[in-house]
């Protein structure tokens, strides 16, 4: 609370501030304003932000989450694409001087070059956030290809996409994102959000996920977008089995056909699996003996 205001996230304050700048929450950016201090205090704690961070964040609203993150942390850079909402920002977060707000797309941010200038070097940097839940995924792979090294990430996003960065192989969730994702970061569900917690009301549950640098794995793919593309393709048709799926890839001619089979039984996968029932590091060896093959 600031000069006996009650904090932006409070249903109270939300409901205020919502009124006197007429703001509707725009579909098409995915804006519904979380309204639940509770739920907000634990996603920073989630992040274990402390007065040693920077943290990154990606829509900020009407900064209810800024707020609290600027609470606790060294110094926050939030991302907003809606200009409508600058003036909002400017009142709102009026009296935290170690706020920073950037009217643009976070797709189209040069991440490094702006941690490089708005950052002070050799501090911890983190990305929290509620994010757009129709560009989660754009959003995630965009920043975890950014050439930036996060401490931690720990962000919102719909229940069911959280399911599939978290499952494990044999789940009906499980599928490229997945290994993606669990390629690049360890992964877990810090907790669920109630659709209750928003204004106004989304038609899903939610969920807050953390991603934390993950440990070497014993083997690495040739190359990464080999990998991904190969897992892309793997999962095309789900129904059938990864020996269909492999011959959609690289074609279905006797001489190809043989030489999938040859790599299938060099690194003991049956061909009636399906994808699903397949390990990261199952498919890593698989795309290293296919680029070995000459098939990649």
């Amino acid at each position: 609370m600031q000069n006996n205001v009650p904090e932006i996230g409070s249903p109270a304050r939300t409901k205020a501030i919502l009124n006197r700048y007429r703001l509707v929450a725009k579909k098409s950016l995915g804006q519904n304003f979380l309204s639940d201090l509770n739920i907000l205090r634990n996603i920073v704690s989630a992040a274990d932000v402390n007065d040693n961070d920077n943290v990154i964040e990606i829509g900020p609203g009407i900064g209810a989450l800024t707020e609290q993150l600027a609470l606790k942390a060294r110094k926050v850079v939030a991302f907003e694409i809606d200009e409508n909402l600058l003036p909002v920002l400017d009142e709102t977060l009026m009296d935290y001087d170690n706020v920073k707000i950037i009217n643009q797309d976070i797709l189209k941010a040069n991440l490094p070059a702006v941690i490089a200038d708005e950052f002070e070097p050799g501090h911890p940097v983190k990305l929290v956030a509620n994010l757009p839940y129709y560009i989660t995924t754009p959003i995630l792979m965009g920043v975890l290809q950014s050439n930036v090294t996060f401490d931690q990430i720990v962000v919102m996003m719909q229940a069911e996409v959280a399911d599939r960065l978290v499952a494990e192989p044999g789940n009906k969730a499980y599928g490229s994102l997945s290994l993606v994702m669990q390629y690049r970061a360890h992964v877990e569900v810090a907790f669920d959000v109630p659709r209750t917690a928003f204004i106004p009301q989304p038609n899903v549950d939610s969920a807050i996920i953390r991603l934390t640098p993950r440990e070497p794995l014993p083997v690495k793919p040739y190359d990464d977008k080999a990998l991904f593309g190969f897992v892309k393709g793997c999962f095309a048709h789900r129904r059938k089995s990864l020996w269909n799926n492999l011959q959609g890839i690289f074609g279905k001619q006797p001489e190809v056909r043989e030489r999938i089979a040859a790599v299938l039984e060099k690194v003991g996968i049956s061909r009636q699996l399906r994808p699903e029932r397949l390990t990261l590091i199952n498919f890593i060896e698989l795309v290293n003996a296919f680029h070995a093959e000459g098939l990649m």
